[in-house]
């Protein structure tokens, strides 16, 4: 018998006291998995055979918030103290059509087991740490085995998000060649995913791309013709794998969108915001990465990083470094000498106002902005001198030759 050891989200006040308020519930999911693994748990969901108006009324007597969060499918959000949990009752998928079910309750775990995708995703733990694996995700999890639970084809004509799925899980939790028969599924029903939404491709992409290692999986996604049907154009993977392996060795924290960045060829980077739907700020990052901008190289000196540093702002500064680095990755010194700088750096006030040029004899009106841009690019060539003389004989000389 598989047990987990008691575990800090476990043992929670909140934890304990919706687990005596439900009286009869398990673990499900995720937290399961990952505790298995001794990874981090975010969140926690929670099984049971009661349905969802008990739930409720079983929450409302030990005074717990329910929010009924996808009530049709038989979840309640339940808070305790401020912290969230997912309760769902558990069930059977009576009607699919590849994005949405039609769900009916049932008191079986074994068949809410087997409605699962993979079978490290169908593990359940009583409150006690005591595990319950009704179709062999324990030792799929131990060999690092992403399997989907029975028929691979029926699981993903269920929902055809299953096909990312398999990839995102195999790049966080798999060993090895991912399991054949779930490949050759996926690359048969691989057009299922034009039936998606931008939102969930995004969400699955998103967080595959974030994964440490995500080259081998990408590289399997394209040899499937998979990553086509998500990605149009020629990728560029090697360059992803190459982010990785910095990101790998100087510990740094991955980063979906910089990757995307590297991944996707700049004609298809706007497609590609639409189709995924990105928020505005990942939008706007992605165009600006693919599009063709101010080049690094690692010879830059320091008088040209504080002058780029300026231009750009640290956060474009530094993703444009990391890209560089990723196509350039023998000067490793060199580029992190200059992560080094820009880390280290702090803008400089420019200083000189609108009034002060209006003292200087320019009328109020868009002449203003004029003159403070001539004086900013000169103050910006010049290494952000502190010269107070020098800015002011340059005020002079730029007042002198609008006035002309």
């Amino acid at each position: 018998m598989t047990r987990l050891d008691p575990q800090p989200w476990m043992t929670a006040p909140e934890t304990v006291r919706l687990m005596q308020a439900l009286g009869e519930g398990r673990f499900v999911g995720g937290a399961v998995r990952n505790a298995l693994l001794h990874r981090d748990v975010a969140d926690i969901d929670v099984a049971t055979p009661l349905v969802p108006a008990e739930v409720v009324k079983r929450l409302e007597a030990a005074r717990i918030k329910s929010v009924p969060t996808g009530i049709e499918h038989g979840t309640i959000t339940a808070v305790v103290d401020g912290r969230p949990y997912e309760v769902t009752t558990l069930r059977r998928d009576v009607v699919t059509d590849g994005r949405r079910a039609i769900v009916a309750f049932t008191t079986d775990w074994a068949e809410d087991a087997r409605r699962r995708d993979f079978t490290m995703n169908a593990l359940y733990a009583a409150a006690d740490g005591e595990v319950f694996d009704h179709v062999g995700g324990v030792a799929d999890l131990q060999a690092g085995r992403v399997r989907f639970v029975g028929d691979p084809v029926q699981r993903i004509r269920e929902d055809y998000l299953r096909i990312l799925r398999l990839f995102r899980f195999h790049a966080w939790y798999g060993r090895g060649a991912l399991d054949a028969e779930a490949l050759r599924a996926g690359a048969t029903e691989r057009t299922g995913l034009a039936r998606l939404s931008g939102e969930r491709i995004q969400s699955e992409m998103l967080r595959l791309l974030a994964a440490p290692d995500p080259g081998a999986v990408l590289n399997a996604m394209a040899r499937e013709a998979i990553l086509g049907e998500v990605l149009p154009g020629e990728v560029s993977i090697g360059r992803v794998e190459r982010l990785a392996a910095i990101d790998r060795d100087a510990f740094f924290t991955p980063d979906a969108v910089l990757r995307l960045a590297a991944l996707v060829p700049p004609l298809a980077a706007a497609p590609v915001a639409e189709r995924w739907k990105l928020s505005n700020a990942d939008r706007d990052r992605l165009l600006d990465l693919t599009s063709a901008g101010e080049a690094l190289a690692p010879h830059l000196s320091a008088r040209e990083v504080r002058r780029l540093l300026y231009r750009l702002g640290k956060q474009r500064f530094r993703d444009r470094l990391f890209l560089a680095w990723a196509d350039d990755p023998r000067a490793a010194i060199q580029w992190r000498a200059l992560l080094a700088m820009a880390d280290a750096w702090q803008r400089p006030q420019f200083p000189l106002s609108g009034r002060e040029v209006m003292k200087a004899g320019v009328p109020e009106g868009p002449l203003v902005g004029k003159v403070i841009a001539e004086v900013e690019s000169w103050w910006i060539d010049s290494d952000f001198t502190e010269d107070r003389f020098s800015l002011a004989e340059r005020l002079k000389a730029v007042v002198q030759a609008v006035a002309r």
